[in-house]
């Protein structure tokens, strides 16, 4: 898994705002995928693919997919969220095809603290 260093100063931001929270159950974050997405804008990523899909009844979202290119480093960034029954979504971020485990820290370590 992937630690974001200083170099995503928005992402690690809504992180340390708790606006976005790791679900170790889960594997992935908690949040608004809007406010993630443009973290990553934000932190250097030019979105290239935006798709969501609807839910058949109701037409709400029920999830999507993301990606983005930093052009300067040729890296890339992908985000599929989920929505969830609650007001935040459930949203894995790849950077280079490796999943963040939590930006500004080591994978492994629990929030607050070494783990």
């Amino acid at each position: 898994m992937s630690q974001m260093s200083g170099l995503m100063t928005e992402l690690n931001g809504l992180r340390e705002q708790g606006q976005m929270t790791w679900s170790e159950g889960e594997h992935g974050w908690v949040g608004m995928p809007d406010a993630i997405l443009n973290a990553l804008a934000s932190d250097g990523y030019d979105e290239c693919k935006r798709e969501t899909t609807t839910s058949h009844p109701d037409r709400r979202s029920a999830g999507g997919v993301w990606q983005g290119v930093n052009r300067r480093t040729g890296s890339v960034a992908a985000a599929i969220w989920v929505m969830r029954p609650s007001a935040d979504a459930l949203v894995f971020i790849q950077i280079d095809g490796q999943p963040v485990a939590s930006p500004g820290r080591a994978p492994g370590e629990e929030e607050g603290g070494q783990g």
